[in-house]
């Protein structure tokens, strides 16, 4: 309670502080009622304890409750020897200050200790109308409490019990999709550049084992390409670390809303690797694409393309497609192919489900109402295909 206080602006606290307030001198007027000095100041004590209890922070809410209740029900006893007593209000606030607590303790509580620290405030509540003067409605009034507030608290209680576990279970699906979605990003971008620097450094070793030596521009060349993979794979990894630092702001490493950057990434892919050829439709390029859309679409040849350097022995050629599905002007597809060895579900991260890079790219494609295949051709290579909805904003001009 007092973190929550503490967390709320300075117009909600003094909000907050002038209702309390307020409280108080209700309790102190009701106290005032009484025609015994002494059973004024316990009237006031005891309504402050209540008061004290509702907003008791959480380790110290049983011990509150139980000092309240105690007070209230023992007051409450002792008035009812009393030759005179009030005549209006037996105190209105502590009544509803001790309903209240049956809900919080509902509320906060597993059921067998919610059980105990509701009964006090509940008969607390029922004792309160034997402080005031002899009158027939006393049964009505403790039966009005006992049979419709109380149990009303207690659903109350329940209610909130309920909204709470579903709060709880939502945010931490959230967390969990956070979770899995940072996990992709990471696979996606640092990924694909650190394949490309082990991919280089493993043609270093094997040309150096065989005993070939390197001309000085050719070796310039290879660790110029390794420095570069590297740079990129740190440019992702700092756009990264800035999402997750600042989530008001976009993430860098989003591509823009058409599909020029595949030319970047075929190319840059035929530097280290098979030659990469790119097909696209001409009349992609003159659309203006949703960004979940141009996002996945480049994730796909992203992932794609870095399997073809993880495990296609032997490639000679890589060819991206992407273009309008045949028959069908509301979806895409995006195709990857390779003439390589190793054309296996195991060698080529197990589209089956077991390989992180595969299911990533299949919840990613999914997510936006798309569907992913991945396996064998027939003959020689390895295929990838999504099929994606182009939606709605791929009909407007960029």
């Amino acid at each position: 309670m007092v973190s929550a206080f503490r967390a709320r602006s300075l117009t909600q606290r003094a909000f907050l502080c002038l209702i309390g307030a307020a409280l108080v001198v209700l309790v102190v007027l009701e106290g005032l009622n009484a025609p015994y000095l002494p059973a004024a100041a316990a009237t006031v004590v005891s309504g402050v304890l209540c008061l004290a209890a509702l907003v008791a922070p959480e380790r110290l809410l049983a011990q509150q409750i139980a000092l309240a209740t105690a007070a209230s029900g023992a007051l409450s006893v002792v008035e009812t020897q009393l030759p005179h007593r009030p005549e209006n209000t037996p105190g209105m606030v502590e009544l509803c200050a001790a309903l209240l607590l049956i809900t919080r303790a509902v509320r906060r509580y597993p059921a067998s200790k919610a059980v105990a620290y509701a009964a006090g405030p509940a008969i607390a509540a029922a004792l309160l109308p034997l402080r005031i003067a002899e009158r027939q409605d006393h049964q009505l009034l403790i039966s009005l409490i006992a049979v419709v507030a109380v149990p009303f608290m207690v659903v109350l209680g329940v209610c909130l019990r309920l909204y709470d576990t579903l709060r709880a279970r939502e945010r931490e699906a959230m967390r969990r999709a956070q979770r899995v979605e940072h996990a992709r990003e990471l696979h996606d971008f640092v990924a694909h550049h650190v394949t490309a620097i082990v991919a280089q450094t493993k043609a270093a070793r094997f040309t150096a084992a065989a005993g070939h030596s390197q001309s000085p521009e050719n070796l310039d060349r290879m660790l110029a390409e390794i420095e570069r993979a590297g740079s990129q794979a740190m440019g992702a990894m700092r756009a990264m670390v800035s999402t997750l630092r600042d989530t008001a702001t976009p993430a860098t490493t989003h591509p823009t809303g058409d599909l020029s950057m595949l030319r970047d990434l075929t190319q840059e892919f035929s530097v280290l690797g098979p030659p990469a050829d790119l097909t696209l439709d001409p009349g992609l390029t003159e659309r203006r694409l949703p960004p979940e859309t141009t996002t996945t679409v480049h994730r796909v040849v992203q992932e794609s393309l870095t399997n073809v350097r993880k495990h296609a022995t032997g490639a000679d050629r890589v060819g991206v497609r992407v273009t309008v599905q045949p028959g069908s002007r509301g979806r895409l597809e995006v195709s990857v192919t390779d003439d390589g060895r190793g054309g296996t579900p195991a060698a080529r991260g197990k589209a089956d489900g077991s390989g992180y890079g595969l299911v990533g790219l299949a919840e990613r494609v999914e997510a936006i109402g798309g569907q992913l295949t991945a396996g064998p051709q027939s003959g020689r290579g390895w295929r990838v295909l999504a099929v994606l909805p182009l939606g709605a904003a791929s009909t407007s001009s960029s």
